[in-house]
Formats: C-alpha cells, structure tokens, sequence
C-alpha cells in the first residue's frame, strides 16, 4: 500500500544525493552553506545549478558578486556540513565557528574555496531563475579540481573516500564502495 507524501516534502522522494558545501563572498563577507539541492545542467559549456531559499545569506551574497564555489566535503566532515546548513550567515562567521579553512581559490580573486574539502568546482554566475521561495542559480564552472587520491579515472573512487548523502531532515548516510557494471 502506497500513502500520500505531502507536497512541501517531495524532494525527499527523488533527492537523497550528495552534499556539497557553497562558499561565497562579497566585499568583506563570505559564507558556507550546505547544498543538496544542485545538477549539472551542460557539459559544453561546464554547468552547474544550485537551488538556495531566497532569504539565505547565501543567495544575497552569491547574487552581488555573482560567483560561487561548489565544495565537496567527506564524511569526515560532516559535524561542519551540519553546522553550515544549521546556523544562518546573517548571524555568525561559519569559517570561524566550524574552523574551516578559507582558502584563495585558483581563478575566482576573493570568494575562498574550503581547504578541507576533497574537490571544488569555481563557477560564475551566468544566470538566476527565481522558483517559488528559491533562487536557482546557474554557473558555468571556470575551474574544478579534486584529490588525486580519490577522484580517479573521472570517478570518485569510494572504496577509499566516504562521501556525505542527505536522505532529508536530520538523516545522512554515506557513500559505500562502488561496484563496476560488466
């Protein structure tokens, strides 16, 4: 038997994906915030989209510099990735209260990549569509780089990285090996 899934929670239903970690910056702010809600959207052009609620730091941030950082954090991190998407902007520096180092980042001149993070993905903004209480913001990615050791053969080689999932809410799993299609 089948039960209705209120509307307000369907993403639940089709988004139990990785999460990533946004930093952003503007003149003398800059701020994490946890993303689940993101898709590549070409490969020619490199795009990217990250859907953030209107009223995050975030998105205004995101929306006077016009760029952002995708950052790809491990499981190690997790206690951050939960402080980032629990604790607002608007209030506290979550580079200083998660200690997560804010690094320069390879193209982008002052929006900080998070050195702890295994991969980042630098984007412009190339263009915002405005969806319900959300912003999408489409970027083309100018830059990526990820860890040696765990992005190999253009895969993220989870027999030996664990990668953070959101299944909604307060429950996450992680990653487990992969398994190769023959």
């Amino acid at each position: 038997m089948k039960r209705e899934v209120n509307k307000e929670r369907i993403s639940r239903l089709i988004n139990c994906g990785m999460v990533i970690l946004i930093s952003c910056a503007y003149k003398d702010k800059r701020n994490i915030t946890t993303c689940a809600w993101y898709m590549p959207v070409s490969r020619v052009p490199s795009g990217v989209g990250i859907a953030l609620a209107k009223k995050h730091f975030s998105s205004e941030l995101i929306s006077k510099k016009q760029d952002f950082i995708i950052n790809i954090p491990p499981w190690s991190l997790l206690d951050k990735v939960i402080a980032c998407g629990s604790l607002t902007g608007w209030e506290v520096d979550k580079f200083k209260i998660t200690a997560l180092t804010g690094e320069k980042a390879h193209s982008l001149v002052s929006t900080p990549k998070i050195s702890e993070c295994i991969g980042h993905i630098e984007c412009v903004v190339i263009d915002v569509k405005e969806i319900g209480d959300h912003f999408i913001f489409l970027g083309e990615a100018i830059y990526a780089e990820a860890e040696d050791n765990y992005f190999r053969d253009n895969f993220w080689d989870t027999s030996c990285v664990d990668l953070i999932f959101h299944l909604g809410g307060k429950y996450f799993f992680k990653s487990s090996p992969y398994i190769e299609f023959k």
